[in-house]
């Protein structure tokens, strides 16, 4: 069996785990990422973490073919580096070089949408097809495509950037810039803006109820909980979000045609109140021609750890190619 090691980089937590060439983790550790330090700190302890996670199965450092990285942000595979990462103080850090330094393996990175895409191609929900497309819904949207069981990410690995594609010509502020972007209108932040909005805009709804039991905090759960106890408001709140949601969407099925689009992210723990309707709305807007098939919308599985897993597929994939590391 071969091993590979995965490393999840966030602005909080650092994760790493040691990964089968099946796909399976088995074992995982978790560090703060304490993002106010110094790069040359932080990629150290990610070397210092995939070390720690090969020793914990009493595996030594030669039992494992590579390291696969990913982040927030583009990377850089060819020359090693990460070309920026969002919410990290990296800018062209030297990830391969440093993390070499600490442990003397292939290391290979990507973006951490492309990554949690493939850890659903490899072992999770998209694990039958070929060709499937990952939305993650948080604080914003993170997109990851898989062709023919590889990660697509352009020329620059800065591709599949769908949330900051435009659905309302001059809407919402999106923090990439624009306006009226995918992630400005279908992130979880933008159903709770959404929210909020409508809870202002109608101080008799349940919605002002659900937040004040927040302790005045927004959230993407708030929407779908007063629906649920009735509220009329919060229905349109969700319907309107789920309209938007259906849009981009369309687009996604539109430009890559997957035979799986996958949609993760905590606001798919609402379950048939989002997916049921999500399906129907969106399944009718894309350009299928008479006869032809259709794409299966499906709820990813992975979890948090799509990360790990999906970065040591990726690294397995590298690795395989024989591209440096």
């Amino acid at each position: 069996m071969a091993y590979y090691v995965g490393i999840d980089l966030g602005g909080t937590n650092i994760k790493a785990g040691v990964v089968s060439d099946k796909g399976e983790l088995l074992n995982k550790l978790s560090i703060k990422t304490n993002a106010e330090r110094s790069m040359e700190e932080i990629i150290t302890d990610m070397g210092t973490l995939a070390k720690q996670a090969i020793a914990a199965l009493n595996l030594k450092e030669s039992d494992v073919d590579a390291i696969g990285i990913g982040s927030p942000g583009t990377p850089d595979n060819k020359a090693g580096t990460l070309v920026y990462a969002t919410n990290l103080p990296f800018v062209n850090a030297p990830m391969r070089k440093i993390i070499r330094s600490v442990i003397d393996l292939p290391v290979y990175i990507d973006n951490d949408a492309n990554c949690a895409a493939m850890a659903e191609s490899v072992s999770g929900a998209a694990a039958d097809v070929a060709d499937s497309v990952t939305i993650t819904i948080g604080t914003g949207i993170g997109c990851g495509v898989i062709i023919n069981n590889r990660i697509f990410s352009g020329f620059n690995q800065a591709g599949s950037e769908f949330g900051h594609t435009v659905l309302v010509t001059g809407g919402q502020q999106c923090s990439c810039g624009r306006k009226g972007c995918f992630e400005a209108y279908c992130s979880a932040s933008a159903l709770g803006r959404m929210t909020g909005e409508a809870a202002k805009a109608n101080p008799d709804s349940k919605l002002n109820d659900l937040i004040a039991e927040n302790d005045g905090k927004l959230n993407a759960k708030i929407a779908f909980e007063a629906m649920r106890q009735g509220d009329e408001v919060a229905a349109s709140v969700v319907d309107t979000y789920i309209e938007y949601l259906s849009d981009g969407l369309a687009n996604v099925i539109n430009a890559f045609m997957p035979e799986v689009l996958l949609i993760g992210g905590g606001v798919c723990n609402e379950g048939d109140p989002l997916m049921v309707p999500l399906r129907e709305k969106t399944m009718n807007k894309p350009f299928f021609g008479p006869g032809v098939r259709k794409t299966e919308i499906r709820v990813a599985k992975m979890g948090n750890d799509a990360g790990i897993v999906g970065a040591a597929m990726m690294g397995k994939a590298c690795f395989d190619d024989k591209l440096q590391g």
